[in-house]
Order: structure tokens, then sequence, then C-alpha cells
């Protein structure tokens, strides 16, 4: 009769250090998400505020290319009232379509692909384009491996009894993206 008692405190014993390991690991987890989230959001800022100078740049030499203009500000403004984590994701990815669009546009004008002031701006976004899709593929490996944790036993088990669901918010590219562009010379 001991020896049952003693082999069945043992099993609780591993038991609950088992599901306290997988616990914390789903928070730590669960807080790299966020942090990593945090660094997206910053390097989107960082664009954000960076494209007004862009467009000012730009509109002086393209003043008739209106559109351009008035759908890179409204994807900024998007982007800037956006709440929540998905909104955010999607006015990222408007942005992003935009901002090609703008760029396009800035290649049809020699005299502002030799401007200084456009030049310097042209390296400050390309610096944050490649700095957000650093920090969207950081972002997508957390979420990964979270959702690894939560999906597999015993994180299985522990997600669902302390109310932890898998992440949903990847990072993908829109069908735009996928489309190879057309260069003409």
């Amino acid at each position: 009769m001991n020896k049952i008692l003693i082999g069945l405190g043992i099993t609780a014993l591993i038991v609950i250090i088992v599901f306290i390991g997988s616990y914390n690991s789903i928070v730590s987890k669960h807080e790299i998400i966020t942090a990593k989230w945090a660094q997206v959001n910053n390097q989107l800022q960082r664009r954000n505020d960076l494209i007004p100078n862009l467009v000012s740049a730009v509109k002086g030499y393209a003043s008739h290319e209106k559109n351009v203009f008035e759908e890179v500000t409204n994807a900024r403004s998007r982007w800037a009232k956006a709440g929540s984590l998905d909104e955010k994701v999607k006015a990222a990815s408007t942005l992003d379509n935009a901002l090609s669009k703008l760029l396009f546009v800035a290649e049809n004008y020699p005299d502002l692909k030799a401007n200084e002031t456009f030049l310097k701006l042209m390296d400050e976004l390309s610096g944050s384009e490649n700095r957000i899709v650093v920090e969207r593929m950081r972002y997508n490996e957390a979420v990964r491996d979270y959702n690894v944790t939560v999906r597999m036993f015993p994180g299985n088990f522990v997600a669902q009894v302390c109310g932890y669901k898998v992440a949903s918010e990847y990072f993908t590219a829109e069908e735009k993206a996928k489309t190879v562009p057309e260069v003409k010379f």
C-alpha cells in the first residue's frame, strides 16, 4: 500500500512539474510574440514617419500624380488608425502596395532620381523596408514556435486549461505582391 501511494505521489509530482514547465513555456513564447510584434510595429512606425518626407520630395517633381500621393497618404492614415493586430497587418500590406506605386512614379522622373534629398530618403526607406522584412520574419518564427507548443502534447492540454489559443496573425504576402512586376525601359 505504501509503495502504491509513493508511486502515485511521484507520478502526481511529475505531472505537476510537466504542467508547470509547459505553462511557463507557453507564457514565455506568448510574450516573445508580443515583443516581436512590438519590433515590427516600431519598424512600421519608422517607415510611417519617413513617408511624408518622401512624398514631399516626390510631389515637387511629379505634381500631376495626385492619385498615388492620395493613396499613400490614405494608407498611412489607415495604419495610424488601426487598433487591432489584424488591422495593423492589413494596413501595413496596403501601405506596401501604395509605396510601390510611389516608387514607380519616382522612377519616371530622372531629375528626381538625381536629387540628393530624394536619394537619402530612398536609402532610408530601403533600409526601413529591409528592417520590416527581418522583423516580420522574426515575428512569424515566434508565432510558429508558439503555435507548435500549444498544438503539441502536453502543451495543447495546458494551453486549453489555461485559456491560450493558437496565434493566427502571420504576416503573409498579398496576391498582388506574388506577381512579378513588368519592367519597361
